[in-house]
Parts: structure tokens; sequence; C-alpha cells
């Protein structure tokens, strides 16, 4: 059993920054994918990116690409998201997830999710 925590969201202006956490409990990330989606107001839920534990690699949707970094801690067993140039189509919850499965963008494939957290992009 995993149990993930995200951090970090808030309200903050178009353009600015916000760094996301997701932290984990029970079980160690190494032999999982862990993985942001997003769900913005009235919309489906997206994939934003994914870290494959296991090999370091990185998957980001295309919308964010060059916008939003993974990053992670594996003695803290954490997971970052840095997002810069935040724009009002960024505004949603954003959950982490974790699974085993490789197809990373596929929000069936992951097992665990946190409780989500508000981001909010003014313009």
């Amino acid at each position: 059993q995993v149990q993930l925590v995200e951090s970090g969201g808030g309200l903050v202006q178009a353009g600015g920054s916000l760094r996301l956490s997701c932290a984990a409990s029970g079980r160690t990330f190494s032999s999982y994918v862990i993985g942001w989606f997003r769900r913005p107001p009235g919309k489906e839920r997206e994939f934003v990116a994914a870290i494959d534990w296991s090999i370091g690699r990185t998957y980001y949707a295309n919308s964010v690409k060059g916008r939003f970094t993974l990053s992670r801690d594996n003695a803290k067993n954490g997971v970052y998201l840095q997002m810069n140039s935040l724009k009002p189509e960024d505004t949603a919850v954003y959950y982490c997830a974790a699974g085993t499965s490789g197809y990373y963008n596929n929000y069936a494939a992951y097992d665990y999710w946190g409780q989500g957290t508000q981001v909010t992009v003014s313009s």
C-alpha cells in the first residue's frame, strides 16, 4: 500500500512559478512510475508528467513541455513538479499517482492517488 500526499498548490499570477511536492509513505518509489495529472474546471483529468523511478526517465505532456520539470529525492521518497511560466489554462487540481504499468500517460494505469492540490493561475 502506498499513501501519497501532494502539497505546494496555491494562487499565482500568470508567468509565475509553483513547486508541487508528492510525498510517499508505506513503500518506496523504487519500482513505480510516478505521474502527475490534473483536472481543470469542468474538464476531464489529463496527463501532465511522469517519472519512471527505476531508470529516472521523465515524460511530459506537450502542453507543459519546456515549462514544467520533474525531479525526485530518493532519500525523501519524494517527487517534485516545478512549474514555471504558468498560464491561466494551467489552473486545475493536480494529483500525483503511483503505478507499475508502463502506460505512464493513462490514468487507469495508476493504482494509488493523492488527494490533490489546487493550482490557480490568474491572468
